[in-house]
């Protein structure tokens, strides 16, 4: 008597099925694998963006600090050294101009900063999802 497994053949028609299945397999894995790589070095680039822009905004508010911790000094000398109430009246008049001026363009240069932060913080992001959403070619 024949073996029963013997007359066992699989049909071509499913080995190429199950072939085919393989592969669209290895290929979907392929993609999968390439796009969480391509999501990991978006998030560094993230971090990477981030942090440097914290450097940028936080030196920014330490020089302001100095500038404007000089300007006052600058200013206190000039107070002592006044003659008359006139004259203090009048330095202290003029520095109050300047200082609102000086704290205006600080204030416009930090938004300006913060907003130029934003934009190279995000740009992996967007570049990420535009590599993600590519139409299927």
């Amino acid at each position: 008597m024949a073996n029963p497994t013997d007359a066992f053949e699989v049909p071509e028609e499913v080995r190429a099925f199950a072939e085919k299945g393989v592969l669209q397999a290895r290929d979907n894995y392929a993609k999968f694998k390439e796009a969480a790589q391509d999501g990991n070095g978006a998030i560094e680039a993230v971090f990477n963006a981030a942090t440097k822009g914290a450097h940028a905004y936080s030196t920014k508010l330490l020089d302001f600090g100095q500038a404007n911790t000089n300007a006052g000094f600058d200013f206190l000398q000039a107070l002592v050294g006044a003659k008359s109430l006139s004259d203090a009246t009048e330095l202290w008049s003029a520095h109050a101009r300047n200082q609102f001026g000086t704290f205006a363009a600080q204030a416009k240069e930090l938004t300006e900063l913060t907003q130029k932060i934003a934009v190279e913080t995000a740009q992996p992001i967007r570049t990420g999802a535009s590599k993600l959403f590519q139409p299927v070619a």
